[in-house]
């Protein structure tokens, strides 16, 4: 199975990197940049919150809601052609509030830090990017007839091992667990503070279950 950074080399791929980054009026190299580091971390924080069965019959439901069925990558041209619709960056800005919580603006500094892309197109971008996401995962679900707690994490494994190169992987095994507490947000905040001395209760289960729980 190909991982979900092959789909950045892909025409699809591209079709999203050149639609949000006029979008955004970035580089399409950052933009590129920046989803490289973005998707598999957000990929990342599914799989934890699917790792309870609570958490996966949430996102099971979610991926099979008509909005990320995977219907939004048919007309992804179309999608960028005019601006992006309003009610598509709603519904990422509530994908990103209930998976990041109040790390969102964490994370987003923590990006913006790494890609060279300012805060405010980083947060635009990710709410583009995130109903994308989880149309690539609902056409997964589809074609491969997911629809229990093993098939979906055996999924989202794939979709973030896949080929992805070896640096990346790094990269989301180093914010995924750094102080082994289970909590990916505080793991990005002590990269970003430069320590993992403050921590926050809940972990990323708890923060995650808004967006696949509750619609």
């Amino acid at each position: 199975m190909s991982g979900i950074l092959d789909l950045l080399n892909s025409d699809l791929g591209k079709t999203i990197i050149q639609g949000v980054s006029k979008e955004t009026n970035q580089p399409e190299d950052k933009t590129n940049n920046l989803l490289t580091m973005a998707l598999p971390v957000l990929m990342a924080a599914m799989k934890r919150n699917a790792s309870t069965q609570q958490g996966a019959n949430g996102l099971l439901g979610a991926l099979g809601d008509q909005k990320h069925d995977g219907s939004i990558l048919d007309n992804l041209e179309g999608l960028f052609s005019g601006g992006v619709n309003r009610e598509v960056v709603h519904d990422g800005d509530k994908i990103l509030s209930h998976i990041l919580g109040s790390k969102q603006p964490v994370v987003q500094h923590h990006l913006s830090s790494r890609s060279g892309i300012d805060a405010s197109s980083v947060a635009t971008i990710l709410k583009v990017a995130a109903p994308i996401l989880l149309g690539v995962l609902g056409k997964q679900k589809r074609q491969q007839q997911v629809n229990d707690q093993g098939s979906l994490d055996g999924l989202l494994g794939g979709l973030l091992k896949g080929s992805s190169p070896r640096q990346e992987q790094s990269f989301i095994e180093s914010i995924l667990d750094a102080d082994g507490d289970g909590s990916i947000m505080d793991d990005v905040a002590g990269m970003v503070l430069g320590g993992n001395d403050t921590k926050k209760k809940g972990g990323i289960g708890s923060i995650l279950g808004g967006i696949f729980g509750k619609r």
